[in-house]
């Protein structure tokens, strides 16, 4: 059984969206190895708490790497630097006893903090609103699960609808681009039968979307698939592309 761990945080704080923010360090001793990065953030609050001191605000919901909410920048690494993870899968054994870790939350234009390390993900909910579902009309079709599909299209709409929309591409980008989750919620549809009814304007619209809410370019570094916690191919960006310049064209 692994020991204990005492670690240094520096962790960056900021009372509101308008407010200055700073890195603030605090000392956590006896961490358990086998604890999550979460529940060691719990366990610095309750110090905080018992200390009279205000808890550090983070974002989280399911805990299980489903819904994305946990997204912490750890270490100049968007969930940390273990891949295919989210924060919240992320334990404590990764780091060693005396370490410093840096949390910060996500950096970009598109994502304006609102405190401490939770920041405003609405700007996807919106590019999602804009084109990322299909038209449903009742009536006498045939049922969409009894439509046959090619094996390796459906396993490969499958991979692109992984995404969970945590941000991290956008964390992890330079330009702060979401060109990776546009591209895999675009892919998931564009694969299917049941998305080829808004193919020829989805993409437009939600690309425009993405740039009107401020995120920027992409430039093909490839940080996104990087540092995808669902290991998502920025080959849908390709087909993103595709879609795209298609679409153009018909215009």
């Amino acid at each position: 059984m692994e020991k204990n761990i005492n670690i240094t945080l520096k962790v960056w704080r900021q009372a509101g969206p308008k407010a200055k923010g700073k890195f603030v360090k605090y000392r956590l001793e006896n961490v358990s190895p086998d604890s999550s990065f979460l529940e060691m953030l719990d366990m610095l609050n309750e110090k905080l708490i018992s200390e009279r001191k205000e808890p550090i605000a983070f974002d989280h919901d399911c805990r299980e790497g489903i819904c994305g909410m946990c997204g912490l920048y750890i270490n100049g690494h968007p969930h940390g630097a273990m891949g295919g993870t989210t924060t919240c899968q992320l334990h404590m054994r990764k780091f060693k006893d005396g370490e410093t870790i840096t949390i910060e939350p996500w950096r970009s234009t598109g994502f304006p903090v609102i405190k401490d390390l939770i920041v405003n993900r609405n700007a996807f909910d919106t590019i999602m609103q804009a084109g990322g579902f299909i038209s449903v009309n009742t009536g006498g079709v045939p049922d969409g699960n009894a439509i046959p599909i090619q094996h390796d299209k459906a396993e490969e709409a499958m991979d692109a609808a992984s995404c969970i929309g945590c941000g991290a591409c956008v964390a992890a980008c330079k330009n702060g681009s979401a060109m990776l989750f546009v591209a895999a919620k675009v892919s998931q549809f564009a694969l299917l039968p049941q998305g080829q009814v808004e193919r020829a304007t989805r993409a437009k619209a939600m690309v425009a979307k993405m740039d009107e809410l401020g995120f920027g370019n992409c430039t093909n570094t490839g940080a996104c698939e990087a540092e995808c916690p669902k290991n998502v191919s920025i080959a849908h960006i390709a087909r993103l592309n595709r879609e795209y310049l298609s679409a153009k064209v018909k215009d």
